[in-house]
């Protein structure tokens, strides 16, 4: 059978129109090649280095297959090739160093995350000093634990009724000037570096309580402006992504917009707005610098956020770091261990929110 366009006659088994593809044989030759000269090019530029290794070996690839391709098969081929050559390149380029960095923090961390690391302070008695010297674990992360979760429980209580309801405004509500101004601020915002953030904290503390006021407070206050933004942001669009005929069904039955914003349009983009305020969570539970400033550092577990400094675990990963003691390598085991417990952390708040989106999700989006 022949179908005839104007001029164009194409024929269903014409020979003319069988893809021209490339040999198995030859792709494999390909990588044959560019491992060779990975392996090759770094030694005879002056010593064989990984990293040089890699990008040698990439590039190499990349120009043989965008070669031999344009050579054997057709133009769209080609193209859809090396694209996707290209693209899977681009990927490892980004999964490598995040692979590398996870790698790093469990292998450092893990020998040090026991029992004495999870039940312990940095209270230590001299019989815990003199067992360090001699090797034996000692000192504790405990009350940078505990700090942790209980600042970041008081940015999210701050920061996550906040963020919610000036996206649904802004959404639902909002027109003219205050909107504007509303928007115009929160894009302000999300651009203020975190120094700034823990300094207006700080100075907010010592008008109402003195100078040298550091309190867990303090800190939730400095990370509430920094997770705020997120959250209005997140949430605003996923409200957005909520189809109109939703709210406009809803309101031919009689159903007030309140209602309808609390019933409807909430429940529909719950799996979103988790996920928004998820990552708002892990984009300030790894700050130090306004913690440094608002909440200061302590060596035991302080429990009341209104009375007295706390530690938090990226600010006890940082003074563990910078400054370890003797000996050297104890502090730094902390310090890696503390890493690995802030990464455990964010890992289960991500894993929470996603069996929260899936229950709470209405049946239907299941």
């Amino acid at each position: 059978m022949t179908v005839t366009t104007g001029a164009l006659s194409v024929g269903d088994t014409s020979p003319g129109f069988v893809a021209r593809r490339m040999p198995r044989w030859i792709e494999i030759a390909i990588i044959v090649v560019a491992v060779g000269l990975a392996l090759l090019v770094p030694v005879a530029a002056g010593g064989f280095r990984w990293g040089w290794a890699l990008v040698v070996g990439a590039l190499s690839y990349l120009v043989l297959v965008f070669g031999t391709s344009r050579v054997l098969e057709d133009r769209r081929q080609s193209t859809d090739r090396v694209m996707r050559v290209a693209l899977s390149m681009a990927f490892a380029a980004v999964m490598l160093p995040l692979v590398s960095v996870a790698w790093t923090v469990i292998r450092e961390g893990a020998s040090r995350l026991d029992g004495t690391f999870l039940t312990g302070t940095m209270r230590l008695t001299p019989e815990d000093l003199l067992a360090q010297r001699e090797g034996v674990a000692a000192g504790g992360a405990l009350h940078a634990m505990t700090g942790t979760l209980i600042i970041t429980g008081l940015a999210a209580a701050i920061a996550i009724p906040l963020g919610l309801l000036t996206a649904v405004y802004l959404v639902e509500y909002g027109r003219g000037r205050l909107a504007r101004a509303i928007t115009t601020m929160v894009d302000v915002m999300t651009g203020i570096p975190s120094i700034v953030a823990g300094l207006f904290a700080y100075a907010l503390f010592v008008i109402v309580f003195g100078p040298g006021s550091r309190t867990g407070i303090a800190g939730g206050v400095a990370l509430s402006v920094l997770m705020t933004p997120v959250v209005v942001r997140s949430a605003e669009e996923m409200l957005r992504l909520v189809p109109n005929e939703l709210r406009e069904a809803s309101y031919a039955l009689g159903v007030p917009k309140w209602k309808t914003i609390l019933k409807v349009v909430l429940p529909t983009s719950v799996a979103g707005i988790l996920t928004g305020i998820t990552l708002a969570i892990a984009r300030v539970i790894g700050e130090t610098a306004p913690l440094l400033i608002a909440a200061g550092l302590a060596q035991e577990t302080n429990l009341n956020p209104f009375d007295g400094r706390m530690t938090s675990l990226p600010v006890f990963t940082y003074y563990q770091y910078v400054q370890p003691g003797i000996p050297t390598e104890a502090g730094v085991a902390r310090a890696w261990a503390a890493a690995l417990m802030l990464v455990i952390i964010v890992a289960a708040l991500f894993i929470i929110a996603r069996v929260l989106a899936t229950v709470l999700k209405p049946k239907g989006l299941r």
